[in-house]
């Protein structure tokens, strides 16, 4: 059965109330001939918000499922995509800032779930504690602003108080939230961040983009036992040899494609299309 059957003018419903079908459905409609929808009135801020009022229920990609369940809850549709993204530093390199981006693909229908993924250096997720509008300014400038959105709160709460100014793209407005937090603040200072919702960042919504690019190559990867969606690499075994010494390296030798509905398990050597890694890259002749 091919993709066409599976998917073929169907309806899926994206949970969003950030944009993301600026960069989703372009992507999915023509490879996948499924109609994308974007409910009104969904509010997936309750699953987890960047400035941190609402925590993030479970991980990542348990708040992207719990999106898409709550879209498919409330049209009744049987599809459903969902996006999580998520934001820290380098696990090798730890002073770089990197972007996790999950794209989660539900079908009940055919009781599927698939998921895209990327992770890419490439964000300007940044935050810094300013005292003047001039710092401020400097700031803006080195994350990409106005292009790029700012979020300014306080450094040091004060009673009774709980603004954090979302959205700024503006001069007119980022001066107008700085000046208000310098004014109110308790320390004299104000906290500005990246405002990383996909509707205020273009650099993440590169991102998860690439994400989406990820699943759909994921869904049209098909099962050879059963034809079923979603044939993915599930294992990867290191040792590629060296071209120089012909010792293992770290780079990856073998991978494991598996099917979730069948279990059916294919190995593939040298996926990557090299069968030998470059010599820079191995421990013994580039220690």
């Amino acid at each position: 059965m091919g993709n066409q059957s599976f998917f073929t003018n169907r309806i899926a419903v994206l949970a969003t109330m950030h944009q993301k079908e600026r960069v989703i459905s372009p992507i999915f409609e023509p490879e996948l001939g499924i109609k994308i929808i974007v409910p009104a009135n969904l509010n997936t801020d309750v699953f987890g918000t960047f400035t941190r009022e609402i925590k993030r229920p479970g991980n990542q990609i348990e708040a992207a499922k719990l999106k898409a369940q709550k879209a498919l809850l409330v049209t009744g549709e049987k599809l459903a995509i969902a996006s999580e993204g998520s934001f820290g530093p380098h696990p090798s390199i730890p002073y770089i800032s990197c972007n996790r981006e999950v794209v989660v693909f539900l079908d009940k229908e055919n009781n599927l779930e698939i998921i895209g993924e990327e992770f890419s250096s490439d964000t300007n997720h940044n935050h810094v504690v300013v005292e003047s509008l001039e710092q401020a300014y400097k700031f803006a400038q080195q994350i990409g602003f106005p292009e790029h959105g700012l979020i300014v709160t306080f450094q040091e709460l004060p009673k009774n108080r709980n603004e954090i100014i979302k959205g700024i793209t503006t001069e007119e407005k980022l001066q107008e939230a700085v000046n208000f937090v310098l004014k109110n603040s308790l320390d004299g200072k104000a906290h500005i961040e990246t405002d990383m919702r996909a509707h205020y960042n273009p650099t993440r919504m590169v991102n998860i983009a690439k994400a989406t690019r990820d699943l759909v190559s994921k869904i049209n990867s098909q099962c050879p036992n059963c034809s079923t969606p979603g044939f993915e690499i599930t294992q990867r075994s290191k040792g590629l040899p060296c071209g120089g010494c012909y010792l293992p390296t770290s780079l990856t030798l073998t991978v494991i494609y598996q099917c979730k509905k069948c279990s059916f398990s294919q190995e593939k050597l040298f996926p990557d299309e090299r069968e030998f890694a470059d010599p820079a890259q191995c421990m013994y002749c580039n220690p």
